[in-house]
């Protein structure tokens, strides 16, 4: 795990959602125990059981939630980006995580310990009810990715992950391999490639040595499973007051 520290936070805009929609005041007391830094491709946060030692902010990164499961990788159950954190069931006062924390996309993120995070919970109100409804929407995240994983196909639950990175990665490019979307689908992987190419031929995306790009947004809307749009909604409806 190499986590490299950027700079003090003080010069820093919260361009995570969830601290840009907390009051000044509550903002800027939880900002001064922040750390800004710089995670890497397949860091991995803290394993499924660890201690959470710390909350982070995404900004820039993305964070692959994946369960474990006996006999096999694992597979992801949510996406944290810029819109969320990991480690938000600190305010449930259970320290133990319940999933492996993996980053899928390089980038900064705000990191805070857990005991100045815990205090600052205490004293603000407004992060506690912010916290209770994105446990809500994380919680209803986890549920719809389970229903898409038991009833929709590769091609659709593929078009629907995409959409999802895109949104964090504020990118119509990123860097993925067909071996890493195997391993976070839970599929093999011929059945990535195969889906992959369906989505290729219908030109809604471009695909070279590990970069996928996002060629047509509406179209691959239109090819992912209804799972997307009902992950939207939710967020829209219990954290409408959230900028994504």
């Amino acid at each position: 795990m190499n986590q490299q520290h950027v700079q003090p936070t003080s010069a820093i805009p919260p361009h995570n959602c969830l601290l840009a929609a907390l009051p000044a005041q509550d903002r800027e007391r939880l900002l001064k125990h922040c750390d800004l830094i710089a995670l890497n491709f397949a860091d991995v946060l803290y394993c499924a059981g660890d201690s959470i030692s710390h909350v982070y902010f995404p900004i820039e990164s993305i964070i692959s939630l994946v369960k474990p499961v006996a006999g096999s990788s694992g597979l992801e159950v949510g996406l944290v980006g810029n819109e969320g954190l990991l480690g938000v069931t600190l305010i449930l006062e259970i320290d133990r995580a319940p999933f492996h924390a993996l980053i899928q996309g390089a980038g900064t993120a705000l990191r805070i310990a857990a005991p100045p995070f815990l205090k600052e919970l205490k004293q603000s109100p407004a992060l506690q009810l912010l916290l209770k409804q994105y446990l809500y929407v994380s919680i209803n995240q986890l549920a719809q990715t389970a229903a898409c994983t038991r009833f929709h196909v590769v091609e659709k639950r593929l078009a629907r992950w995409l959409l999802m990175t895109q949104d964090r990665a504020h990118a119509d490019t990123f860097h993925i391999t067909h071996v890493f979307l195997a391993y976070i689908l839970g599929v093999r992987r011929v059945g990535i490639t195969k889906a992959a190419n369906s989505l290729l031929k219908q030109k809604l995306i471009s695909y070279r040595r590990g970069i996928v790009t996002i060629v047509d947004r509406a179209g691959l809307e239109a090819a992912a499973c209804n799972c997307y749009q009902a992950d939207n909604n939710i967020y829209a409806l219990i954290l409408g007051g959230v900028e994504k």
